[in-house]
């Protein structure tokens, strides 16, 4: 099984390169969602640390917003616990996928958290900073302090870039999406 690692900014169009390749993919902001809506386990454990902010299931995601804009501690406190969560359902999902030729992982801290292996092939998704403002301001509940703060988490984008083994820079268009996918696949199936 090859493993793709989708990295880049949040907003660059992350998830959907990572959907234009055809594998199966494992999104990580998608499957904390459905922990936020689903898992009342994760609910107890946000509930202990931080009951203030997580009283009512389904949580709520201004709450979560909120615990972190009150306090950057907090963000360690939540991440904690989902990222355990997390990497609970990227094992099943590569398990479940294990015969596959392919799969790409979208998950925003890849590197940071030391989920990429060795031969993995990252690929860096570039974008023009106001396109991705643009796009992002598009998005329900886009608060920019928030934005800042999970900028903080992250390595910086030119280390990304220089540990990727491929740069697609996007412009949002559909066929530069699926010619860079397709250059690399090229590449990487020879």
């Amino acid at each position: 099984m090859i493993r793709v690692g989708i990295l880049g900014e949040i907003g660059s169009g992350k998830s959907y390169i990572a959907k234009t390749f055809g594998y199966p993919v494992f999104n990580a902001d998608y499957e904390v969602s459905i922990l936020y809506k689903k898992d009342k386990k994760v609910f107890r454990k946000l509930n202990r640390i931080l009951p203030k902010y997580f009283y009512k299931f389904p949580i709520n995601k201004l709450k979560i917003s909120e615990a972190i804009l009150a306090d950057k501690k907090n963000l360690a406190k939540i991440i904690k616990i989902v990222h355990l969560e997390i990497k609970k359902k990227m094992l099943a999902f590569l398990k479940k996928n294990r015969n596959k030729k392919i799969v790409v992982l979208d998950i925003p801290l890849l590197l940071e958290n030391k989920i990429n292996k060795r031969g993995d092939f990252l690929i860096f998704v570039s974008a023009k900073k106001p396109e991705i403002f643009k796009r992002l301001k598009r998005r329900k509940n886009f608060n920019r302090k928030l934005f800042e703060i999970f900028k903080d988490l992250q390595l910086s984008l030119e280390y990304k870039k220089k540990k990727s083994d491929f740069v697609i820079i996007n412009d949002f268009k559909k066929i530069t999406a699926q010619k860079y996918v397709k250059y690399i696949l090229n590449h990487i199936l020879k």
